[in-house]
Parts: structure tokens; C-alpha cells; sequence
């Protein structure tokens, strides 16, 4: 593999944390090994970007997906933002990176 992969973690909200944290493991390990090396960001999305920043998808996220090799993302929203007004929900972060990568679909395990 040529040179550093751009690595972005979205770790979310709920769950998703926890499932990113463990994705990292695995992600540091390999870069122990040297198999593959990675340049790592991690930036806020969803709630927890709510909470923090007030959006769902803040500018700084939006501009290191667009200069990532690949996003790691995991889960957005649940019933603590679902009061919330429609334009601020947590999904609308997932929506807008989607829309703004020209990115028709996600994979989930």
C-alpha cells in the first residue's frame, strides 16, 4: 500500500462509540504491524455534535470527510434529539455527509 490512508472516525451516538472504539483497536493494531499505515481524525457527527456544536454536521466534519480515504461511522440519533426540530435532528448529519459525498447508500454490519 502507497503512502498513509485517511482514516475519519464518526463515532456517533448510543452505541456507536462503543463500536468505533473497538474498530480503532483493530484499525491501531494493524498500523502496529505496519501491514497498512493510517493518518487518523476523529470528529463529532449527530447528537453528540448537537450537544457540542449546536448542528448535526459541523463544518470541520464535513470538510475532513471530504479529505478522508474512508469514513468509519458509527450509529446516529435516538430518542434523546427526537424532539428536536426536523433541520437539527442527528439523522440530518448522517443525510447531509451523504448528500455532500454524492453517496447513495451505506454499508452496515
Amino acid at each position: 500500500v502507497d503512502g498513509n490512508k485517511k482514516l475519519l472516525f464518526l463515532p456517533g451516538d448510543g452505541i456507536g462509540p462503543e463500536v468505533v472504539t473497538q474498530v480503532r483497536r483493530l484499525i491501531d493494531w494493524m498500523d502496529q504491524r505496519r501491514a497498512v499505515t493510517f493518518d487518523i481524525e476523529e470528529h463529532l457527527i449527530g447528537g453528540s455534535a448537537i450537544e457540542e456544536v449546536g448542528i448535526p454536521l459541523p463544518d470541520e466534519t464535513l470538510a475532513a470527510a471530504k479529505n478522508s480515504d474512508a469514513i468509519l461511522m458509527g450509529a446516529v440519533g435516538g430518542p434523546k434529539w427526537e424532539t428536536l426540530p426536523f433541520e437539527i435532528q442527528p439523522e440530518r448529519g448522517l443525510l447531509g455527509i451523504r448528500k455532500e459525498l454524492y453517496l447513495f447508500a451505506n454499508l452496515r454490519p
